[in-house]
């Protein structure tokens, strides 16, 4: 069961780690390269800033970014920053998504995201949380797949089973934790259904694209071949 307000506070949580954790390095080391090709970690500090505030949007009925041109001139705009400037925008930003947040009125109405997805207001600090705990591991400073709260870690592998569900070029895939968790995926491509095993962790990895499976056992076809996010 979603619970927006708890997950606003999970929110706040994983900023403040977030932040701790960024606090530690220097100017230099946030100009050096990310895990996510081609950004610096000052793309990913100003990536996670500016996307509180397309949130905040979000939430005020307005359209989350001007337009796909803008988020990443944003982006650029941002990323050279330093880093005690990006530390900041990260911290007050982030308090105006919760001030917006804490604001709204319907949990229940449909909001507009990013490339016209819809979903339910009281999705948005879940999808939030998202962006602060992976764009944590992707700052690569530490903070590791395995480092995620275990409640998050289960959510966000049945968020992207959910989302792949049906995909044209996902066949049908049973994903399975070796705690014995289990999620289905795919099935809008022929052959499966396959089989996906592994730690939860490598799950998770594989799913959002920060791990390439190769930890995972699979059976009755190949690993799946996953459309980016």
């Amino acid at each position: 069961m979603i619970d927006p307000v708890r997950d606003l506070t999970s929110v706040r949580e994983a900023t403040e780690r977030l932040l701790g954790a960024a606090a530690g390095l220097d100017n230099a080391a946030a100009a050096e390269p990310s895990r996510l090709p081609g950004w610096s970690r000052g793309h990913v500090l100003a990536h996670i800033a500016r996307n509180a505030d397309a949130l905040v949007n979000v939430f005020e009925g307005r359209p989350m970014y001007e337009s796909a041109v803008a988020r990443e001139a944003d982006i650029e705009r941002d990323a050279p920053r330093p880093l005690a400037v990006q530390l900041d925008d990260v911290r007050a930003s982030g308090e105006r998504f919760q001030s917006a947040g804490a604001a709204d009125a319907d949990w229940s109405r449909v909001v507009e995201l990013r490339n016209g997805v819809r979903d339910a207001a009281a999705r948005v600090p879940f999808r939030r949380l998202i962006e602060v705990e992976l764009h944590h591991v992707d700052l690569g400073i530490g903070y590791e797949l395995e480092d995620l709260p275990a409640e998050f870690t289960e959510r966000e592998i049945g968020f992207l089973a959910e989302r792949f569900a049906g995909h044209k070029d996902v066949p049908a895939t049973d994903v399975a934790a070796d705690d014995g968790r289990k999620w289905t995926t795919g099935g809008g491509a022929q052959g499966g259904p396959v089989v996906v095993r592994g730690a939860a962790a490598d799950l998770l990895g594989w799913l959002c694209g920060r791990r390439d499976g190769s930890a995972l056992k699979v059976a009755g076809g190949p690993l799946p071949v996953l459309p980016p996010l």
